[in-house]
């Protein structure tokens, strides 16, 4: 998942008020609840001590949803009296609203409520053309199609000499259809950044139109058998989605466990703990960081200082540094603002694998590929 979208909220001082608002509940009293709940959050941030303006600024926000429609939630990111940052969510806050006043942003809840959601173009194909889909947790929109040569498209049952050449006209007709919906394809992902691609039709089509996609995209297919006209059901499609968000994690797993293995110099690829983690972010050497959420060391405390690429374990080890200026934090929000300001690859966050995939996770939870000079 790339974060980039977060750099405004380390580009201000803290402190911060982190809410994840619960908008899956929809009843006829549902703007009445909505204002309620504006009410409780301001009041639980205050108890906290967040200043008057901060609390009414995350009020004022709250409030502007009691007639939103997002189906799931919404993230909330204030400070000194503004809401800085406001990002959807793709499944509901568990256990409800939430709101937290601290140091840092606490952001990483969003790596799990809002990071998997794999937005997917649905493509159903058939010999004259395809219908593009695009689909993800807030729902579904057309995203446009293609339209290939229209005749000749059906095959004869003769043998003589002028059907054999009108086979083999329907014939290049089929494979000019399904390279014209693989580039049309391959245009719309790169357009909607789609994660995953999911073509629907028969054995054939499919294959042909999979055939011809970029090899850059090879990773990102799923197919589903259906005849001429046949939609996927929902929950189907989210199956597919879930597969694939499965799929990736067991990928940085395997990367995670093979960069454990020390170099010809000694070096690993591969760093976990809190200790090495805080040392690696002061290095800059964080590529990837793996989070499984509310593991044991997310919640660690470690110390920051005003900089990204400020924190230790120990809050005397600051002081060392030359850094006066400290504040206690969770160990996952101090490595998410060091790694997305020192320019991280990719923040990974792991879904829940089976058990025979748990002795490839980090030790505590966090985890992180390292890149070296």
């Amino acid at each position: 998942m790339d974060l980039a979208f977060l750099h405004p909220l380390y580009e201000h001082q803290g402190p911060w008020a982190s809410v994840y608002v619960d908008l899956s509940r929809h009843t006829e009293d549902t703007a009445h609840e909505r204002e309620l709940t504006a009410a409780a959050v301001a009041r639980e941030l205050a108890e906290q001590g967040a200043d008057d303006a901060t609390c009414r600024a995350v009020r004022e926000a709250v409030e502007g949803l009691r007639h939103a429609t997002d189906p799931h939630g919404r993230a909330l990111f204030a400070c000194a009296g503004r809401v800085v940052l406001d990002p959807p969510l793709a499944r509901p806050p568990y256990g409800g609203t939430t709101a937290d006043w601290a140091p840092l942003p606490h952001v990483s809840p969003l790596l799990d409520l809002a990071g998997e959601d794999p937005v997917c173009v649905v493509a159903y194909v058939d010999r004259k053309g395809a219908d593009f889909e695009l689909r993800s947790a807030l729902g579904s929109s057309d995203a446009g199609g293609v339209t290939g040569r229209q005749w000749p498209v059906h095959r004869t049952s003769t043998v003589d000499w002028s059907e054999r050449h009108f086979q083999l006209r329907v014939e290049n007709t089929w494979e000019h259809n399904a390279a014209e919906i693989a580039d049309a394809l391959a245009v719309c992902q790169e357009e909607t950044g789609a994660d995953l691609l999911i073509l629907v039709g028969d054995d054939r089509e499919r294959r042909s139109v999979h055939e011809r996609l970029p090899k850059r995209l090879r990773d990102r297919i799923a197919e589903a058998s259906r005849g001429a006209g046949s939609r996927l059901l929902d929950d189907e499609v989210e199956g597919l989605r879930e597969d694939h968000v499965r799929s990736r994690a067991r990928e940085d797993l395997d990367r995670f466990l093979a960069a454990r293995t020390p170099d010809g110099e000694g070096r690993a690829g591969a760093a976990e703990g809190v200790p090495a983690l805080v040392e690696a972010a002061r290095e800059h050497r964080i590529d990837e960081l793996l989070v499984i959420p509310d593991a044991p060391d997310t919640h660690r405390e470690v110390w920051i200082g005003e900089e990204a690429d400020q924190l230790a374990v120990r809050r005397t080890e600051l002081k060392t540094l030359g850094e006066q200026n400290s504040w206690s934090a969770r160990a996952d929000d101090a490595l998410l603002r060091s790694a997305v300001m020192t320019g991280a690859a990719a923040i990974s966050v792991t879904p829940a694998l089976p058990s025979e995939a748990a002795e490839k996770t980090p030790v505590g939870g966090l985890g992180a590929l390292l890149r070296w000079k």
